[in-house]
C-alpha cells in the first residue's frame, strides 16, 4: 500500500508540472517571441500579450545595427479604426516604444516595420499581435489565488489516483481539494477578477467567461464527490472529479476572457474574437 501510495504522489506531481508547462505554453496571456531576419542579421522582440497597471506598455527590440529603425503599429481591438504609427526611440543599443496604456480589458493589435536607409520589412502585419490590459491586482489576493489553484490541480490529481488504489485516505484528499477550490478558485478568484476587469463574476449566468464557467464545473462535481463520500467511500465520484478537473484544467487559462467593447465602453465576454487572440 505504502508503495502505491508514493506512486500516486509522484504521478500526481508530474501531471501537475506537466499541466503548469502546458498553461505557460498554449495560454493566450503569455508573451509571445517574434523572430525575424533583417538585413542579414536574426532579431527575436518579445511581443507583451497581456499588461497590468495604469503605465504604458512598453516594447523593445534590440539594435544589431546603426542604420536600423522601426515604427510600432497599433490600433485598438477589435475596432475598424486606422492603424496609428509610433516611432521607436533610441537608446543606446536599444530601440523602444510604448503602446498606449487602455481601460481594463481594453486590447490592441499591434505590428512593427524595421527598415533602414535600403530595406524595409513589416513584422506579424499579416498576423498583428493582441495585447490585453488590465487592472493591477494586489499581491496580497493575487498570489495566494495561484498557489490554491495548482494546490488544487495536485490535490485533484491525488485523490483520483488514491482513489483507484482504493486508498481511503483518498476522502480526505477530496474535501482538502474542495476547500483549496472554495478558497482558491470562488473566493479569490472573483476578487481577482474585480480588481482587473472590474466585474466579480463573468461565468453563468452573467456571461460566458471560460475561466469562471470552469471554476464553477469543478466546482460542483467536487462539491457532489465530498458530499457523498461522507457517509459512505464512492471512490468512483472523486475519480470523475479529478478527470473533470484535468480535462477542464487543461483548456487554455483566460481563453474567451473580458473584453472591451470600444464601441458601448462596456466590458463583454469575448468569444469568437477571442479565438484569433489565442492563436
Amino acid at each position: 500500500m505504502k508503495k502505491k501510495t508514493v506512486f500516486c504522489l509522484i504521478v500526481a506531481i508530474l501531471l501537475t508540472a506537466g499541466g503548469f508547462v502546458y498553461q505557460r505554453m498554449t495560454g493566450p496571456t503569455y508573451q509571445k517571441d517574434i523572430n525575424f531576419t533583417f538585413n542579414e542579421q536574426n532579431y527575436s522582440v518579445v511581443c507583451p500579450r497581456s499588461h497590468s497597471g495604469t503605465d504604458d506598455c512598453v516594447i523593445t527590440i534590440e539594435r544589431k545595427e546603426l542604420t536600423l529603425s522601426a515604427n510600432l503599429i497599433y490600433k485598438k481591438y477589435p475596432t475598424d479604426e486606422a492603424f496609428d504609427t509610433i516611432t521607436f526611440n533610441r537608446e543606446g543599443d536599444i530601440l523602444s516604444a510604448k503602446l498606449p496604456v487602455q481601460p481594463p480589458a481594453g486590447k490592441l493589435q499591434y505590428y512593427f516595420h524595421v527598415f533602414n536607409r535600403e530595406k524595409s520589412l513589416n513584422v506579424t502585419k499579416d498576423k498583428p499581435v493582441i495585447i490585453r490590459f488590465k487592472g493591477d491586482v494586489p499581491k496580497y489576493f493575487l498570489l495566494p489565488h495561484i498557489i490554491l489553484m495548482f494546490m488544487v490541480m495536485f490535490l485533484s490529481n491525488l485523490s483520483g489516483l488514491l482513489a483507484i488504489v482504493k486508498n481511503f485516505r483518498f476522502r480526505v484528499f477530496g474535501i482538502i481539494t474542495f476547500l483549496s477550490l472554495l478558497i482558491g478558485g470562488m473566493i479569490l478568484g472573483p476578487v481577482v477578477q474585480k480588481y482587473a476587469f472590474g466585474a466579480l463574476w463573468t461565468g453563468v449566468p452573467f456571461g460566458w467567461d471560460l475561466t469562471d464557467n470552469k471554476t464553477l464545473i469543478t466546482f460542483i462535481f467536487w462539491f457532489l464527490a465530498v458530499i457523498f463520500n461522507m457517509r459512505k467511500e464512492r471512490p468512483f465520484l472523486v475519480i470523475i472529479a479529478a478527470v473533470i478537473t484535468l480535462v477542464i484544467f487543461s483548456i487554455p487559462h483566460s481563453l474567451f476572457g473580458s473584453e472591451l467593447d470600444y464601441n458601448t465602453g462596456n466590458v463583454t465576454t469575448g468569444f469568437v474574437t477571442s479565438v484569433s487572440w489565442w492563436f
